[in-house]
């Protein structure tokens, strides 16, 4: 790892960690360097403006200052185009194109060379992107879930079939390439899965969902987890 992303993956792990802050040894075990270089990164990240705050004695570390201003965002044109790759290879995936607008803001603000390095090395990055549902079905999909209310859909199933449906969102999943809406049908009274791709017209209504929890759909396989997981 460059020293510029382990500066930056650096300041990550301390915000991560809170008020409990790591020891400089846990540091350097996690980045693969010494504790002296730990304790010199921490010096440049400091230097740079980083809010560092350190606890001395047993029980003690180093940490991010909540609350306090930080640095502009500061990424190596190689995570800026991992971060570009992820989401035009998910065109599909659920708030999609807020993630796509997300990215173009944290662009417009990386330092000139480094965007234009991160241009350059995204000229070498091709993605065959898979046909996402119309917008307006995703928008609505999206908006119900957020807002926990429930999606009025016309579905059409495998064997043809087509029902009206109203469903009460829980959860979104993506297995073996589909995406799927995962809610209790009013329907049938059960907890369903609905293939996003078999979703044919989608609106919400202003009905409030009636609190039916992840807990209900079952545990994820052991290959599956929350989208959040890998961030904690």
């Amino acid at each position: 790892m460059k020293r510029a992303e382990r500066l930056h993956a650096l300041s990550e792990m301390l915000r991560r960690s809170g008020s409990r802050g790591c020891s400089a040894e846990r540091l350097a075990r996690e980045f693969g360097v010494s504790v002296r270089t730990v304790k010199r990164d921490l010096a440049a990240l400091e230097s740079s403006g980083a809010p560092i705050w350190s606890r001395p004695g047993p029980g003690g570390g180093y940490g991010m200052a909540m609350g306090a201003s930080l640095p502009p965002v500061s990424l190596s044109p190689a995570q800026a185009v991992a971060l570009m790759a992820a989401v035009s290879a998910a065109s599909d995936a659920p708030y999609a194109d807020l993630a796509a607008a997300g990215i173009r803001k944290i662009m417009d603000v990386l330092d000139p060379r480094t965007r234009a390095r991160a241009d350059a090395l995204a000229e070498r990055v091709w993605v065959d992107a898979v046909l996402a549902p119309s917008r307006a079905i995703r928008s609505a999909l999206e908006e119900a879930m957020a807002d926990q209310r429930v999606v009025r859909i016309r579905y059409t199933a495998g064997d043809g079939t087509t029902t009206a449906r109203d469903v009460e969102p829980v959860l979104f999943a993506s297995t073996q390439g589909q995406w799927y809406l995962v809610g209790w049908c009013r329907l049938r009274d059960a907890m369903r899965w609905f293939t996003v791709s078999r979703i044919e017209r989608a609106s919400v209504t202003a009905m409030p969902c009636a609190g039916h929890t992840v807990d209900e759909v079952g545990e994820p396989p052991a290959t599956a987890a929350p989208v959040h997981s890998g961030h904690r």
